[in-house]
């Protein structure tokens, strides 16, 4: 007997979505543990869940237009772990900052902030993912209503932000951000599109008054 397509979504799916957005957390505590960050280990660190955190948070960006793409609903359920675990890595990339790096040094941390940049608008990009996670929730979602959708899309705020700080941080080689800012802007054009058909398609639906 063939399983239905939200039961194959619910027990193989999602589980493997987890497990496959746990393997880099996995990799650096088992580097960790065996001396293999290299010989800047909190760089290390500080790097690699940064950029997990950009890789994530573009994947459950392109949830929406492949939903479309493929005239599917299921890629719309898998945004909201992808997006919990972005802001999981976040965490991750800011206590790594200011644990490891700054020793919960409230001066150095502040002064990280108000002087570098790049440590500002990092910044920024992490205190606007927090209510986005707590208001993750179906509750949250129909207590809202509308206004959770208008909150929601901040997310591509974070987003921008986030690849700003990453152009900034980087030194020489900006073909990574660049990337990161080119998959962006594709995510971007793509949403503009989806609002404009829908904003078609209700002009097109609303009755003739005249």
């Amino acid at each position: 007997m063939a399983l239905s397509p939200d039961v194959l979504l619910r027990r193989l799916v999602k589980p493997l979505l987890f497990i496959a957005c746990l393997v880099p957390f996995a990799l650096l505590v088992h580097a960790a543990l065996t001396d293999g960050l290299g010989a800047n280990p909190i760089e290390t660190v500080t790097h690699s869940t940064g950029e997990w955190t950009l890789r994530l948070l573009l994947v459950s960006l392109a949830m929406t237009p492949l939903r479309h793409l493929l005239g599917h609903a299921w890629p719309i359920r898998l945004r909201r772990m992808l997006g919990l675990f972005a802001f999981f890595y976040a965490c991750l990339h800011f206590l790594a900052w200011a644990w490891l790096d700054q020793q919960w040094l409230p001066q150095a941390i502040l002064a990280d902030i108000v002087e570098r940049p790049y440590i500002t608008v990092g910044f920024i990009a992490w205190l606007l993912l927090i209510p986005l996670a707590l208001t993750s929730t179906r509750w949250s979602m129909r207590r809202l209503g509308r206004r959770w959708k208008r909150l929601h899309r901040a997310v591509y705020l974070v987003a921008i932000l986030g690849i700003v700080h990453f152009l900034w941080l980087v030194k020489a080689d900006l073909s990574e951000p660049v990337v990161y800012a080119v998959l962006l802007a594709l995510l971007l054009l793509a949403r503009v599109r989806l609002e404009r058909q829908k904003a078609g398609h209700s002009v097109a639906a609303a009755p003739n008054t005249r």
